[in-house]
């Protein structure tokens, strides 16, 4: 494997951890609950581990932006599906600009390891 391939498998795999982590966070019931708790903790640090790893090969700024980004819209749809939290226009607006963002970023910038 490429270290490239190597390296945005460790994102995706940090991304789905902080997603997974920001998951428990909401079952943790502002800390109250130690084993939501506990493993909101150990996943935010695999993801955080895991986003070392990539930055050794992804410049910081780019993946700092995907793991961010994609975060973002895979936990607003956590939010919808898992929690039944409702989206408005505005909403829905502003999570397709961040997906157009790290789409432009992925295919148009020469900053992005391929």
């Amino acid at each position: 494997m490429s270290p490239a391939t190597i390296a945005y498998s460790y994102l995706a795999i940090a991304i789905i951890c902080e997603v997974v982590g920001t998951t428990f966070l909401v079952k943790s019931e502002q800390f109250t609950r130690l084993v939501p708790t506990l493993i909101m903790g150990v996943l935010y640090a695999i993801s955080f581990y895991l986003l070392t790893q990539t930055i050794k090969t992804i410049p910081l700024g780019i993946a700092y932006a995907l793991w961010g980004g994609l975060g973002i819209v895979l936990t607003l749809l956590v939010g919808v599906f898992f929690f039944k939290q409702s989206l408005d226009a505005a909403a829905v607006v502003g999570i397709a600009m961040i997906v157009g963002g790290v789409v432009v970023m992925n295919v148009l910038s020469n900053s992005v390891v391929h």
